[in-house]
């Protein structure tokens, strides 16, 4: 079995994600597996690191025409290299941790006409297929296929028996990719600006332990007190614009003459209603289907394909989308120099009542479980916490987890580090319950309580 994962260094080491995908390739009995990158020169001795842990060949995509390309032209060279090679699967991590799209491993399947299977928990190949797992079901692909996925395996560490292998560099001169479709020339997406963001920010008020119960009970029912972010509305719109379902429509229909409702159509069904009426833009959700269907519509067209966006507006005749980027650290101001310009949109999911949501700071989790029992909530927990053992993934919020929707969503003893906060921006209330008072989830709570764990397990028992 010929694996090959796809991997993008960020600050010298592999994402979460990446490293899940390599170490799912790694597992699979009697497999033959070949790290893929295309990054700078300057990672060749951290990929080749990857040679220790059993990988047998590494190769590092690398030409000056490649600087800033975006998921679009990315995805076009790696499948360039794809096509002079013959792999059983191509495995990917669902996302970087920079530009965090989950878009590249979507476009790399289309370009290639690939299966894709996203949010992969687990796989079994048999037959000529890929048996998967993922959040929601059970599939089967047939190979080759790309899969991409979630954070499932933690990278193994090399054997003191191991040696270093070598690094292959591969340039424009071996990939031969068209150098139209390569570089900001072939990147239809443009980060115009990158600014630090206050988003997620509120005014933490202190309460005492024993108000906490009284407190996640009112609030449950409070006048919705949080205003969703939006762009500065200048007035301008675009002329037909096509949003797929009631929210994203809801969204969009401000910076349109027209704004017209889709249903959830297949891809080729889509292809064909755009190159008919050409609109400015199509937004989808920020669900599997909708970043799978504008990730492969963005290959198909060529076109620009902005991810995760929060908020809209248009100067000039041109859109320019906002999302967050580089973990949630900072904003991106985004425009798109192709029609139509597509985007996926951030709009509330399913919400819950209440998240109780535990943090390495919780000894003994079963105190979230009971506390969550007691309110009707759900649990969630932190990195921190599911890297001890405490929760299973599934329950992860966070950067690498998932994003937070809650009336309530309390954090115990969660420290609030960026990957955290920026998941939970669209809780109604947070109350955060840490014993350390200048602890940064504090800055993004409306509540606070100066307590440890015990405390609350003190509460419980009364």
């Amino acid at each position: 079995m010929k694996i090959a994962v796809c991997v993008k260094p960020f600050e010298g080491e592999l994402t979460p994600f990446d490293a899940s995908a390599l170490e799912e390739a790694l597992c699979v009995t009697g497999s033959e597996v070949t790290v893929v990158s295309m990054c700078p020169p300057s990672c060749s001795d951290m990929l080749r690191r990857l040679t220790r842990l059993g990988v047998k060949r590494v190769c590092l995509i690398s030409d000056p025409l490649y600087a800033g390309s975006d998921t679009l032209a990315t995805a076009y060279i790696l499948s360039k290299f794809f096509e002079k090679e013959n792999f059983d699967a191509i495995f990917c991590g669902r996302q970087s941790s920079d530009g965090d799209t989950g878009q590249t491993g979507i476009g790399l399947a289309a370009n290639l006409g690939y299966e894709c299977v996203t949010g992969v928990m687990s796989v079994v190949f048999s037959d000529g297929a890929a048996l998967v797992s993922t959040r929601t079901e059970e599939t089967e692909a047939r190979l080759p296929a790309v899969l991409t996925f979630e954070r499932t395996k933690e990278l193994r560490l090399p054997s003191i028996f191991s040696r270093l292998g070598e690094t292959e560099t591969l340039d424009n001169t071996v990939i031969r990719a068209d150098a139209s479709r390569c570089g900001l020339k072939g990147s239809p997406t443009r980060v115009v600006r990158s600014f630090e963001r206050d988003a997620g920010r509120r005014k933490c008020k202190f309460i005492t332990p024993d108000k906490l119960l009284p407190l996640i009970e009112r609030l449950k029912t409070a006048p919705r007190k949080r205003v969703e972010e939006q762009a500065p509305d200048s007035g301008e719109k675009l002329g037909l614009v096509w949003a797929v379902g009631d929210e994203v429509y809801n969204k969009a229909k401000h910076i349109a003459e027209k704004c017209e409702k889709l249903k959830k159509y297949d891809v080729l069904t889509l292809e064909r209603m755009i190159r008919a009426s050409d609109p400015d833009a199509v937004f989808f959700g920020s669900d599997t289907y909708g970043k799978v269907t504008s990730s492969t519509l963005q290959s198909r067209l060529r076109t620009g394909l902005c991810a995760d966006v929060t908020s809209l507006s248009v100067e000039d005749g041109t859109l320019y989308m906002f999302r967050p980027a580089r973990g949630g650290k900072v904003y991106a101001e985004i425009k798109c120099v192709t029609r139509p310009a597509l985007a996926t949109v951030r709009v509330s999911e399913s919400r819950s009542d209440v998240i109780i949501s535990g943090g390495r700071g919780v000894r003994d989790f079963d105190l979230i479980e009971r506390l969550a029992e007691r309110v009707n909530g759900t649990v969630g927990a932190s990195r921190g916490a599911v890297d001890r053992g405490s929760a299973p993934y599934e329950r992860q919020i966070g950067l690498t987890g998932k994003k937070a929707s809650a009336v309530v969503y309390v954090a115990i003893g969660i420290s609030g580090a960026v990957q955290h906060t920026c998941a939970i921006e669209d809780c109604e209330f947070v109350v955060a319950v840490n014993p350390d008072k200048s602890a940064r989830i504090f800055d993004y709570a409306d509540y606070g309580v100066v307590a440890a764990s015990e405390d609350i397990e003190k509460l419980l028992s009364q």
